[in-house]
């Protein structure tokens, strides 16, 4: 599985649309309107690298609206939330 977290620039004045309209790609599991730099933040999880341009540079930049993306692919996950999800699957409490 890759991860790419994609730093999003869009118009002021669509930044809602233009999140939802990422949100409903397929391989986008969240998006984030942000402070700083960029207006949005989306996480990308895919199978194969072919599938991060079909997400990326196939759909999400030719949203009207969106201006430019800077993509980052993860190496490694570290974060514990995400092991002990994991382990945690099917497990009443």
């Amino acid at each position: 599985m890759l991860t790419a977290i994609v730093l999003i620039d869009t118009d002021a004045a669509r930044i809602p649309e233009v999140a939802a309209a990422i949100a409903e790609i397929p391989g986008v599991t969240e998006v984030y309107s942000v402070t700083g730099e960029v207006d949005l933040i989306a996480l990308v999880r895919v199978r194969e690298h072919d599938d991060l341009a079909d997400v990326i540079a196939d759909k999400a930049s030719k949203i009207e609206g969106v201006i430019r993306t800077q993509t980052y692919i993860a190496f490694r996950t570290y974060s514990r939330h995400d092991l002990d999800q994991a382990f945690a699957l099917g497990l009443e409490d």
